[in-house]
C-alpha cells in the first residue's frame, strides 16, 4: 500500500521520510544522550507514513517536529508530524551500537498533518504541541542545532531527494508517552502567524 500526503489540494507521495536526531539540546539533555559530532539522520520508509495517529504500545513516545516538503532540490512546503518512537527498543539498540529502524521506522510511525506552501523568512518558522490543551512542545529555528538549509545540504550530499521527499527536523524537550484518547495539536508559524493548525486523536 502507497502512502501519501495532502499539498496545496494536490496528492503528493513521498519516497522517504529523512529524520534529524538529536537536534535540539534540551531534548538530549532529557534522554541522557550524547551531543553529537555529526548530523545524526535516518530514515522512514513510506510505508511509515500516516495521518492518523495510532496508540502503539505502553512505552511510544511522541516528538513533535517541524517538517518540511521538498520539492526541486529546495524546501517548498511546510507541515507538522509526530516521531513515533518504540522507546524500550530503542535504548536497547542504543546499548548494542545498532541501528534505530526497528524503534522508529514501524508502520504508521511517520504521523504527518497535509502540508502548505512556504516561502517565508525560514529562520521565523516556531512549532507548538499542544496534548489535551496543554502545551508540550515548543520548537523555534533559533533552538534548532543544525538549520534547515544546513540539514538540507547534509542529506544531499550523500543520498537524493526525490520531490514529495520529507524532511522531519528534529524535536525539542518534552517528549513522553500517551494513551487512547489523547487530543494532539500541532501549530506552525511563521513570523508569528499562523500557517496551519492539524489536530490528531490517538486512536
Amino acid at each position: 500500500m502507497i502512502h501519501t500526503i495532502n499539498y496545496k489540494n494536490e496528492t503528493i507521495t513521498p519516497s522517504k521520510v529523512v529524520c534529524v536526531g538529536r537536534n535540539y539540546v534540551e531534548h538530549i539533555k532529557e534522554l541522557n544522550n550524547e551531543t553529537p559530532d555529526t548530523m545524526v539522520l535516518f530514515n522512514k520508509p513510506n510505508s511509515a507514513i500516516s495521518n492518523k495517529l495510532y496508540y502503539i504500545q505502553e512505552d511510544c513516545r511522541f516528538e513533535g517536529e517541524i517538517c518540511f516538503l521538498v520539492k526541486n532540490k529546495k524546501i517548498e512546503g511546510i507541515g507538522f508530524g509526530l516521531d513515533l518512537t518504540k522507546a524500550g527498543i530503542q535504548n536497547r539498540l542504543k546499548e548494542k551500537g545498532l541501528p534505530w529502524e526497528r524503534a522508529k521506522a514501524f508502520d504508521k510511525s511517520a504521523v504527518l498533518s497535509r502540508f502548505v506552501e512556504f516561502e517565508g523568512d525560514i529562520s521565523t518558522i516556531e512549532m507548538k504541541l499542544f496534548i489535551n490543551d496543554t502545551l508540550a512542545q515548543h520548537a523555534t529555528y533559533d533552538l534548532m542545532i543544525y538549520k534547515p538549509d544546513k540539514i538540507l545540504r547534509e542529506i544531499e550530499s550523500f543520498m537524493s531527494l526525490e520531490d514529495g521527499d520529507i524532511i522531519m527536523s528534529g524535536t525539542p524537550k518534552g517528549v513522553a508517552t500517551y494513551k487512547r484518547g489523547d487530543v494532539f495539536c500541532g501549530e506552525i508559524y511563521s513570523d508569528n502567524t499562523l500557517l496551519l493548525k492539524e489536530e490528531f486523536i490517538a486512536l
